[in-house]
């Protein structure tokens, strides 16, 4: 009688490293040949078939948690994920719904490119040519050293985007399963850029100060080799630098000079708040990223990047195979916007405009009885009494729709308590009803949660 074989013979599963195992399994994922919900085999199981250590195929499961492509549920063992759609910023196709999702900025509010597009002009680039059109550097070269001083060497890199920036700078840097210290919450953009890249993201909790220096220093204890934070305007809380907080942070990460910090800047000039880094001038692995995209629009697919030389070149290093430059022309008309008076103004508009909603909205949700501050950026975090997902399907009922907080968190249950909702295009008489809905769907959240 034929022995029967054991799961992982059927699931043809090797390797002797961690690394090697995973990847044994991403390819039978790939393949098509471990559907979603099929169980991997136990941990003792695999490592006796395959002679490891029993902490060697722990930790092959754990990349592929990472990765999104495993799930432990507990007494049902370790399984192939569910091909779920990965959270993204944007509009929300085929709904009849309000959307105060997306947290998009207001088209209304973005500078009319008509009279940029008028005046740019000039002879055609060519291959070889520098990357950075000449005029723009020199206007980013003072941009970008009113944020991080005189004191320091630096080079100006230009990418398709802050995104684009990250994932670059991050793949130049590390490698597979290399960890990175990511506020949490976390931008969705930053979150999956992290893990679709394969690294290890280790959570760092945010307060009204921004990032938590006892975070910082556990992430840093856990041997992060980048950090990622937003110094003002973070998304999704609004939260912003303090003065005290980045100087504490400052001083954590002078013992790590050749870790890599990378600041987000998204909100630069929308900001209103003061800019204050966390990088020293004696700090051997940095970048700043100040995007275009959220005063000049989406489309306008541009980041200036200031870094230390060496991270530069590596930078430059990984455009050269792709897309070697950002068009000349989409910086020529940048350039047109970000010094042609009445553009400028307008971004200065935008920027109150936003905050005064923002604070309007904050006001009426605590009129309600659902206290908010308002912080920076183009959306309110909202902390509720219960579950997110509870309260936005309430508001689904009341024609609103909201971005649970879960979608942002990297561990834990902390976020899954909160809204995040994009109210910079709502009337006041919209802000009341919705004050009165966010108000009336608390507990019949609370209701249904008990319930179930």
């Amino acid at each position: 009688m034929n022995a029967v074989p054991d799961a992982s013979s059927v699931l043809r599963i090797a390797g002797a490293t961690a690394t090697d195992i995973a990847d044994s399994v991403r390819q039978r994922i790939e393949r098509g040949e471990l559907a979603p919900g099929s169980a991997l085999p136990p941990v003792r199981t695999l490592a006796d078939e395959l002679g490891v250590n029993r902490n060697t195929v722990v930790s092959a499961y754990r990349l592929l948690t990472q990765a999104g492509l495993v799930e432990a549920r507990g007494r049902a063992g370790t399984r192939v994920a569910e091909r779920t759609p990965v959270a993204q910023e944007g509009f929300a196709r085929g709904t009849v719904l309000r959307d105060l999702a997306a947290g998009n900025p207001d088209p209304a509010l973005i500078p009319d490119l008509h009279p940029a597009l008028s005046r740019i002009a000039g002879r055609p680039v060519l291959y070889g040519e520098p990357v950075i059109d000449r005029d723009l550097a020199a206007w980013s070269e003072e941009w970008m050293r009113a944020a991080v001083g005189d004191d320091r060497a630096l080079r100006l890199t230009i990418t398709g985007g802050a995104s684009d920036a990250i994932e670059r700078l991050l793949a130049q840097t590390l490698t597979r399963d290399d960890a990175v210290a990511l506020e949490d919450p976390c931008f969705l953009a930053s979150l999956n850029t992290v893990r679709l890249g394969g690294y290890r993201p280790i959570a760092v909790p945010v307060d009204d100060e921004g990032m938590t220096v006892a975070g910082l220093q556990a992430a840093l204890d856990a041997g992060v080799r980048a950090v990622l934070l937003t110094p003002r305007a973070q998304n999704p809380t609004g939260a912003s630098l303090s003065a005290e907080r980045a100087a504490a942070l400052r001083t954590l990460l002078a013992d790590h000079p050749y870790v890599l910090v990378i600041e987000d800047d998204h909100f630069s000039m929308l900001s209103a708040q003061p800019f204050h880094s966390v990088i020293s001038a004696s700090h051997r692995r940095w970048a700043l990223i100040r995007s275009v995209s959220k005063f000049l629009g989406p489309d306008m697919c541009l980041a200036v990047v200031a870094s230390d030389p060496d991270t530069a070149e590596r930078l430059a290093e990984r455009l050269n195979p792709g897309a070697t430059w950002v068009s000349h022309l989409l910086q020529r008309v940048a350039l047109e916007q970000l010094t042609d008076p009445d553009a400028v103004a307008a971004v200065a508009a935008a920027s109150a405009h936003y905050a005064a909603r923002n604070r309007a909205a904050a006001a009426a949700f605590t009129a309600a009885g659902v206290p908010v501050v308002a912080g920076d950026g183009l959306s309110l975090w909202v902390p509720l009494p219960v579950p997110a997902r509870a309260a936005s399907e309430q508001l689904m009922r009341r024609g609103w729709l909201v971005r649970p907080g879960d979608e942002f968190v990297l561990e834990g249950a902390r976020a899954a308590r909160h809204l995040r909702i994009t109210v910079h295009d709502l009337s006041d008489a919209d802000l009341a009803r919705l004050a009165t809905d966010l108000a009336a769907a608390i507990p019949a959240a609370a209701a249904t949660s008990k319930a179930g």
